[in-house]
């Protein structure tokens, strides 16, 4: 599998990285995925402390402890837990990160995280105090680099003109091309993009129309117009899922795609589906079909 810098690190992870949200909570079944994950050159692997309440980090530290000099591991903060457990609250403080990491580390068995990502963000935030705290994490070792996982542009755009963070974590796909019109600030700032639901919830997949009839409306999309998208989509000159992941790779800011899979057979599908070669033609026609949407909220 091929790798892209990121941002300008030294950091090179593989054009599809795992997104460990979605595995199972059987250690024996997640450690099988991953190792197919590995298998097929996927060294990027994604997780956040909030997920499962922190059992995820735990789950996908044991999995990849005896292959941690040649994996890229990913981690998030700023969502706090509550005592109880129910629930969390945004906390971006260095008093909060500077706990949290130390949590990270333990649950995932290592001594450093390669990318520590903000997940989330406000304009009420102190961003100066975040980007001090992620830098002196760095002077110390205990992270490499940093991002920012986050879907309001007034905040990425903020964090990138203030700091040296080398990623942005956005949900982005044929059916959500919000981001584009942010990726010339990406470039600007030498940051790379770490797609989320680059499949859309499974619309951009053979099952699209199936999913499509149970989702309703999407984004913009009304259903008819979701309906309708998805079978031009379906008619063209390459699996879907293939447009859909060479769509998103052809952006030059794109590092890697953060693909999850609660299956090896899902996983197998969407490494085909990378492996397939997808035409110019077929993606500038698929352009076509989809909305090149802009965010409404959060722009300044």
């Amino acid at each position: 599998m091929q790798k892209r810098q990121l941002g300008n690190s030294k950091i090179f992870v593989s054009e599809i990285g795992f997104g460990c949200m979605s595995l199972p909570t059987n250690q024996k079944d997640a450690d099988l995925i991953i190792q197919v994950a590995l298998d097929h050159g996927i060294n990027y692997f994604d997780t956040a402390d909030l997920y499962n309440h922190g059992e995820n980090e735990k789950i996908v530290g044991n999995a990849l402890k005896n292959n941690r000099e040649q994996i890229i591991l990913a981690t998030k903060v700023g969502n706090r837990m509550d005592e109880s457990g129910d629930g969390w609250s945004w906390d971006p403080s260095k008093k909060w990160i500077t706990t949290a990491i130390h949590e990270s580390l333990k649950r995932l068995q290592t001594d450093y995280i390669d990318v520590y990502q903000l997940h989330g963000g406000t304009m009420e935030d102190d961003a100066d105090e975040v980007i001090d705290t992620m830098e002196s994490l760095k002077k110390e070792g205990l992270i490499r680099e940093y991002g920012i996982s986050s879907i309001r542009p007034n905040v990425i755009d903020r964090f990138l003109k203030n700091s040296n963070a080398v990623s942005v974590m956005m949900q982005y796909s044929l059916l959500d091309r919000r981001p584009e019109e942010w990726l010339p600030l990406l470039e600007e700032h030498q940051a790379s993009l770490l797609t989320r639901g680059t499949l859309a919830k499974g619309l951009l997949t053979a099952e699209g129309l199936e999913r499509a009839n149970k989702t309703g409306e999407y984004l913009t999309y009304s259903s008819e117009d979701l309906l309708k998208t998805i079978e031009q989509l379906q008619a063209l000159d390459a699996p879907i899922n293939a447009i859909a992941l060479h769509h998103v790779l052809d952006q030059k800011a794109t590092g890697s795609m953060i693909i999850g899979a609660s299956s090896t057979e899902q996983l197998l599908e969407t490494v085909e589906a990378y492996n397939t070669e997808v035409s110019e033609d077929v993606l500038l026609k698929a352009r076509e079909i989809t909305k090149q949407d802009v965010y409404t909220e959060h722009r300044t």
